[in-house]
């Protein structure tokens, strides 16, 4: 079964997102389909602030790391695609094409000075059309997932923009539909019904549980950057602890559990 398929299960796709090649093993070995990377983990792994913060040459030789560590599916987080036009995002493409990357992740917000905002949904859905027009010309395979941040951003009625917007990527040629932020039941359930495309969902508090979401017509989950965080949370939790015991105890408590 491809990407693509994936997506169209009666379970939704639950996809293990990555930052380097032993998040990328661990899915491996944890039974995962698939994997995916998280800009915002990555970003601040390597130091940046996420919205585009590292340079493109960076997230290529990353990905590259990851195809080796594993054989799994990947999917890359591209955040806008590093370009400041579809032609320059489609040279991106067809780049990590040629490490067998499956898929990835096109948002139509873009951060400005620190700040993000929503591009026009019909220039958004323009640049989708135009990515996929280039891609096809290249004989490039590659899954779009299309997000929206309506929700993230906190728009007035999020659920009818992103209704709206999923209906243009749809027309523009996007293959799924990615919706951040979005937890209540009837939300999402309109969505998944009002839009085309496979509707992706991303961990956040209150979201249901994954068979409510099956039912709901979710087809593909994501994890965002939250296992990241808390596993960046652990670490410092154990770095306090080695330090004010003045012992390691507490690095072999935890790894006993």
């Amino acid at each position: 079964m491809d990407f693509a398929q994936l997506h169209y299960q009666v379970e939704p796709l639950l996809l293990a997102n990555v930052w380097d090649a032993a998040s990328a093993h661990a899915a491996e070995a944890a039974g995962y389909a698939a994997i995916g990377t998280s800009s915002a983990a990555i970003s601040d792994m390597l130091g940046y602030p996420d919205g585009e913060g590292m340079r493109f040459s960076e997230l290529l030789d990353l990905t590259a790391r990851l195809r080796t560590a594993s054989r799994l599916p990947l999917t890359v987080d591209m955040e806008a695609g590093y370009g400041e036009n579809a032609e320059a995002i489609v040279a991106n493409l067809c780049r990590l094409a040629e490490m067998g990357v499956a898929g990835v992740n096109l948002e139509d917000s873009i951060t400005r000075n620190g700040r993000r905002e929503m591009v026009a949904a019909a220039a958004f859905s323009r640049r989708v059309r135009e990515i996929r027009s280039g891609l096809l010309a290249g004989g490039v395979e590659m899954f779009l997932n299309a997000r929206t941040d309506a929700y993230l951003l906190g728009m007035e009625n999020a659920c009818q923009e992103s209704i709206a917007r999923g209906r243009l990527y749809a027309a523009g040629g996007a293959d799924g539909l990615f919706v951040p932020g979005v937890t209540d039941e009837a939300d999402i359930a309109a969505i998944a019904a009002d839009v085309p495309l496979p509707l992706n969902v991303m961990g956040m508090p209150g979201l249901p549980s994954f068979q409510s979401l099956a039912r709901l017509g979710v087809k593909r989950i994501s994890m965002g950057n939250f296992l990241y965080e808390r596993m960046q949370q652990t670490l410092g939790q154990l770095l306090g602890a080695v330090k004010s015991a003045q012992s390691f105890q507490a690095v072999f408590d935890h790894a006993g559990h």
